[in-house]
């Protein structure tokens, strides 16, 4: 979120389930709207998400980013925002969805390892991909040096996608993304 912000783009809230979240301080400190959805306050995941909607539709927004957002969302919620949902995932999607993944990925011995960019869909984590960043995989490399180095990437790639959207130049077809322009839509981090 905070590569978002920094990027320029026109974040008009920061809405998170959890009243710790970092990125609330960050976006009060940024004079951006910053509100709370306790989703344990919620006895269902459905009143949680109408709550959810509520928050987020009093701002009309073009696109709904998620980052950090670690909650499976509801079929129902994902199309109440089809098309204009965007995660950021830290694996090469299709490989590796979920959680964990830098340990997952290092435990398979993949030698490319990254990071997704994509539109949400009711499945986890397997909407139609926007731009995806490669790295090289290091001999020996740890979970966490992996994950720092995948996040670099992250902070590059997200603002990228969310320009992309916000210019319209995202052209989905067949369930596959596809930027107008000469735009790559794939990264090669250096070593």
């Amino acid at each position: 979120m905070q590569a978002l912000v920094e990027a320029g783009l026109p974040v008009a809230a920061v809405i998170s389930n959890r009243a710790d979240a970092a990125g609330l301080d960050f976006a009060r400190a940024k004079g951006i709207a910053a509100l709370v959805v306790e989703h344990r306050g919620f006895a269902e995941r459905a009143a949680f998400e109408a709550a959810l909607r509520r928050e987020i539709d009093r701002f009309a927004p073009r696109l709904v980013a998620l980052a950090g957002f670690m909650r499976v969302l509801t079929p129902a919620f994902v199309t109440h925002y089809r098309d204009r949902l965007l995660n950021i995932h830290p694996s090469l999607l299709p490989a590796f969805p979920g959680l964990e993944t830098h340990a997952r990925a290092l435990a398979a011995g993949v030698k490319v390892h990254g990071c997704t960019v994509h539109f949400v869909s009711a499945e986890l984590d397997s909407g139609p991909i926007v731009i995806q960043a490669a790295l090289s995989v290091r001999p020996g490399e740890s979970a966490d040096a992996l994950a720092a180095r995948v996040l670099r990437q992250e902070h590059l790639i997200y603002p990228r996608a969310a320009r992309w959207f916000l210019d319209e130049r995202l052209v989905i077809k067949n369930g596959v993304v596809r930027v107008k322009g000469s735009d790559a839509q794939l990264v090669m981090a250096p070593d």
